[in-house]
């Protein structure tokens, strides 16, 4: 049974890649460039023929653990009067949302052939309705995409035995969370693989933070 992580060439990505190989359970990473080695594919989650192209590599092996992780944020700083420019608004849905439907909509049978299957799709409490600070528009509405899409999927997807959950990976200090971000890769990594090996059926829908705090939508 494989697990399979997107994005996670760096970051929290490459923390809980880490983590599953020191662990000795089969996992491989994407990455948008070269892979590094041989437990690694390369795959561009905006693009379909890359998808099928990795599907392929992967050989029919079945996918225990599918963590939807890689995601981009560019509207940082913008200002409302003249920022956000749709192309930015594009590219960011493309990744953050689009990315993840044809991430699981490409591996769909791979799941189904799982004994346990699950999906884990990294949102963030900044696409929660029940925070609304003002800023970062584009982000926001993409996690909040994502953590829509996650909650229908775990609708859908129920009736086949594949639960999905949706998860906050806390404040992070990564190029995307910055330095002065609360935790460490690795300590929101550890969480989080702690979060999807309790995901289940029972509790398949869930919005919850690395460190196990259901989040409100």
């Amino acid at each position: 049974m494989t697990i399979l992580i997107t994005g996670a060439n760096r970051g929290i990505g490459r923390a809980m890649f880490d983590i599953y190989t020191a662990a000795g359970r089969p996992v491989i990473g994407t990455t948008r460039g070269t892979p590094p080695g041989p437990d690694w594919r390369q795959l561009d989650v905006t693009d379909p023929a890359s998808h099928e192209t990795m599907r392929a590599a992967l050989d029919g092996a079945p996918v225990e653990l599918l963590i939807c992780n890689a995601g981009v944020l560019f509207d940082r700083g913008e200002n409302l009067a003249d920022g956000y420019p749709a192309r930015m608004w594009a590219d960011t849905f493309a990744a953050n949302v689009t990315g993840v439907f044809l991430t699981v909509q490409n591996l769909l049978t791979d799941l189904q052939t799982a004994k346990r299957p699950r999906i884990a799709i990294i949102s963030s409490q900044m696409g929660s309705d029940a925070r609304a600070p003002g800023g970062t528009y584009i982000y926001r509405a993409s996690k909040a995409a994502a953590l829509n899409l996650g909650r229908n999927l775990a609708t859908d997807l129920k009736h086949l035995g594949i639960a999905v959950g949706v998860y906050h990976p806390g404040w992070v200090r990564t190029d995307m969370g910055g330095s002065g971000a609360d935790i460490s890769p690795q300590e929101a990594a550890e969480g989080l693989v702690a979060r999807f090996d309790a995901l289940s059926l029972e509790t398949t829908g869930c919005f919850e933070s690395y460190d196990g705090q259901s989040l409100a939508y």
